[in-house]
């Protein structure tokens, strides 16, 4: 077990509830792996980021201009730590701000570069985010977006993750026009995808999807419709932070279809589960704790249960943190995190979404990351969150 100590002499001042400013003693980080070659018994994906160019002549708001290498390099950073990359989803702000073109040239390249090493997992997000759901009149409509962009990732090497469309939601009438897009979608796989729920916390243009109200019977028709697809179907990952509701319907999928956790919020007891099954994991807070990860889940695959409850513990705290509602403002806290670790050179966001987290918010982020030990350089942390504090008027 780590035992946290102080850094010496190292704190600063951070504000706090009432415009007060607050001492914070800084520990030191917690010795986690940079790379990690043994097997796991998990299937762990992080839902990754995009890095932006700072200096590129846009308009932040309407214009996204990516830093590729940056990018492609944290995911070399997550491959090395035997972390599978989930691409162009949520976290990497899909839909706030990257749109579909710029979606497929960073699958693209993120596929390019897994296959120059080996062992090196992405699936990427398709969906039906070109179509605009105003434009959308019938699911033949749905199914055509869908296939433009299955048949785009396909063409270059690309596993797929069938993300949830809020073209869907807007013109499906019942349940039977959920089957008749998802059946007629995964019978043209070419490989078993991911199927991605997500819950109308993260995004609620998705309010009744699976076309009935109430999650219960959301997941009825759910778990009908994996299952009768079951060989075309990897897995289900569920964003509904909802642990009982998760472990519910894990229970209830075909032999042979994983669960993968989205559960932000209760993620260490999900993947380590019970005595009837577990979760394996597609989440967007691994892109923030990815060494905590990458360490917990190697103790897990040497059975040691102890250890990954005694590195994810504190990190749980720090997710739902970041993760609170509105929850879909999640990705500012992920790219925070980036920038204090020294992942880039700068807190700026596509969208402007590095305003989208208030002072005190970020400043709690920081207590929480540095008490679960996940600053590798502490100095570096420290130092550039005085500098974001002071633009935003708080002198620490």
């Amino acid at each position: 077990m780590n035992i946290q100590r102080p850094v010496a002499a190292l704190s600063l001042r951070l504000p706090a509830a009432e415009g007060r400013l607050e001492r914070f003693d800084m520990s030191a980080p917690r010795d986690f792996p940079e790379r990690v070659s043994g097997p796991l018994n998990r299937i762990a994906l992080a839902a990754a980021h995009m890095v932006v160019d700072p200096l590129a002549e846009v308009d932040p708001w309407l214009q996204v201009a990516p830093d590729w290498e940056r990018t492609i390099a944290f995911r070399e950073y997550l491959w090395d730590l035997g972390l599978g990359v989930a691409e162009a989803m949520d976290t990497a702000q899909r839909g706030m701000g990257l749109n579909w073109p710029m979606a497929l040239e960073l699958i693209k390249r993120s596929v390019a570069a897994s296959k120059r090493r080996e062992g090196a997992v992405v699936f990427s997000g398709a969906g039906t985010d070109h179509l605009d759901p105003a434009d959308a009149k019938t699911v033949d409509d749905v199914i055509r977006a869908y296939e433009e962009q299955l048949a785009a990732i396909e063409a270059v090497g690309g596993r797929i993750i069938l993300m949830a469309s809020r073209a869907l939601a807007r013109v499906a009438k019942s349940p039977d026009d959920y089957a008749t897009v998802y059946d007629r979608i995964l019978g043209q796989a070419r490989e078993a995808m991911i199927i991605h729920w997500l819950g109308e916390m993260f995004d609620p243009a998705l309010a009744g999807y699976w076309g009935v109200a109430g999650v219960d019977r959301a997941m009825d028709t759910a778990v009908d419709i994996i299952n009768a697809n079951a060989a075309k179907v990897d897995g289900v990952k569920i964003s509904l932070l909802d642990k009982d509701k998760e472990i519910v319907m894990r229970r209830r999928l075909a032999k042979g279809v994983r669960m993968y956790t989205g559960d932000d919020f209760n993620y260490a007891e999900l993947i380590a589960g019970d005595e009837h099954g577990y979760s394996d994991a597609l989440l967007g807070i691994f892109d923030a704790i990815a060494p905590a990860a990458a360490a917990a889940l190697s103790a897990l695959a040497k059975d040691d249960l102890a250890s990954l409850h005694d590195i994810f513990a504190p990190t749980v705290p720090l997710s739902r943190h970041i993760f609170r509602a509105p929850t879909r403002f999640y990705k500012t806290g992920v790219v925070f995190m980036a920038y204090l670790n020294g992942h880039q050179d700068h807190f700026t966001m596509a969208g402007g979404q590095e305003s989208a987290r208030s002072t005190l918010h970020l400043a709690e982020l920081f207590r929480l990351a540095d008490r679960a030990g996940l600053f590798r350089d502490p100095e570096r942390a420290a130092e550039r969150m005085r500098c974001v504090m002071a633009v935003r008027g708080v002198e620490v």
